[in-house]
């Protein structure tokens, strides 16, 4: 596994400058949380780190490697969890998640156990069967996360992953995300759930694209 870092990255949209230069070194084992009011960049802030947003300035790198794009992201295995979860309706929990991980080449037997263990994780080992617009909006959001889970991501970058999620339900995604950074996984997890930011190694938060560290990392 290796260090997520950030060297003087900045976003900005002609003279709208969404994320201030920054510089953030998340090394594996961490669990990091970026909160902030919404608008305030913490979104733009994982996409870029992502490989999804091209920086204004700054660079992203995984160890010695330059994160250039999104394709190369995720070779590297640089996995997202989305706002808004960005799962396929037409399909199953199950096939949500088992798909992905065949088209990364995952054996079929090695992939249907690893989405059967994630969905587990996530308290939905009985929902595998059902049709993603047959679920909550927070058993949607579970499904997402356990497509990320299965995974087995280097790094996991999870937006709001708990915004609609009970308070039973935040404490095992919280978990769950604890077991990625204990398996050596780096993980940045942005939130407005104050009870969530609590669980993580540090917080920084992002105010109008400028970040502070609220609790660095040690």
């Amino acid at each position: 596994m290796s260090e997520l870092r950030a060297n003087g990255l900045s976003v900005s949209y002609g003279d709208l400058v969404a994320l201030h230069p920054l510089d953030l070194a998340v090394a594996p084992g961490r669990l990091v949380s970026v909160t902030g009011p919404s608008g305030a960049g913490k979104s733009t802030l994982l996409w870029a780190l992502a490989g999804a947003l091209t920086p204004t300035t700054g660079r992203v790198r995984l160890g010695e490697t330059p994160v250039a794009d999104r394709q190369q992201a995720a070779a590297l295995g640089i996995v997202v969890v989305p706002q808004g979860n960005g799962l396929a309706s037409s399909l199953t929990a199950a096939e949500n998640v088992v798909v992905p991980l065949l088209a990364l080449g995952v054996e079929a037997a090695a992939a249907h156990r690893r989405t059967a263990a994630a969905l587990a994780l996530v308290g939905l080992e009985e929902s595998g069967n059902h049709l993603i617009e047959e679920l909550s909006g927070g058993q949607q959001q579970r499904v997402a996360l356990a497509r990320a889970l299965a995974a087995r991501a280097v790094v996991l970058l999870a937006d709001e992953p708990t915004s609609d999620l009970d308070a039973a339900n935040r404490e095992r995604a919280m978990a769950a995300l604890r077991a990625e950074a204990d398996r050596g996984a780096v993980v940045v997890v942005a939130t407005h759930d104050a009870e969530a930011a609590a669980q993580t190694d540090a917080e920084l938060h992002l105010d109008e694209g400028v970040a502070t560290w609220r609790r660095p990392l040690a």
